[in-house]
């Protein structure tokens, strides 16, 4: 069992040449490794052995790839592509609703029925993709994602603020969201803002687990 996972392990180390983050790759995985070979104990046969942890991991030559690619997405990028995904959203609803308020037009009255009609199914897309912010940074970066998914979260949500302080003092008009300011959905929104850290945060160790 140690020979195969020193073996895979200098295998690793070979493929990631001089990653900048090599050793805490190596680190992850050999606790990976030490777990699986664990439940393997009683396993004899070692060709059988090695594919199981190729079956789990992938081969080291996969592995090292896959590091090697990720080397591409910095951080600041994937802070910065979340956080413009998410004024994006903000900019798009914003046009939409001062449209639908100063424009008298038929089908954007019609579109804006059929978006209101469906609040729950809004707030659930939306709700998706913060847990694809928090487990793409998890995949993405590993047990060192978690400081920049809070920075991001942290950045990409003030839009969210901004809007809840500007409808709650009645700077935008509350009737502009007609039907949507109703008691229920505005407690709703309120309780979907808390549970988004703690959806990231669930989102991101899902993230890293997938990323081994």
């Amino acid at each position: 069992m140690e020979e195969l996972k020193a073996e895979f392990l200098s295998e690793l180390a070979k493929g990631l040449g001089e990653h900048q983050e090599k050793a805490s790759i190596l680190t992850e995985y050999e606790g990976h490794l030490d777990e699986l070979l664990l439940s393997l104990r009683d396993m004899e046969d070692k060709a059988q052995v090695r594919g199981e942890i190729q079956s789990r991991f992938g081969t080291p030559e996969e592995i090292a790839a896959i590091w090697r690619e990720e080397l591409t997405v910095t951080p600041s990028k994937m802070k910065w592509l979340f956080i413009a995904v998410n004024v994006l959203f903000f900019a798009g609803g914003g046009a939409l609703t001062l449209a639908h308020n100063l424009l008298d037009w038929s089908w954007l009255r019609l579109l804006w029925a059929e978006l209101t009609s469906f609040p729950i199914l809004i707030a659930l897309i939306y709700m998706f993709f913060w847990a694809l912010l928090g487990y793409e940074i998890g995949r993405g970066f590993g047990h060192k994602g978690k400081k920049l998914m809070r920075r991001t979260f942290i950045l990409a949500l003030i839009p969210n603020l901004t809007l809840m302080a500007l409808t709650v003092f009645q700077i935008i008009p509350h009737e502009w969201f007609d039907p949507l300011l109703k008691e229920t959905f505005i407690l709703l929104c309120i309780f979907l803002t808390i549970l988004l850290y703690p959806l990231c945060l669930v989102s991101y160790r899902w993230g890293k687990k997938a990323s081994v």
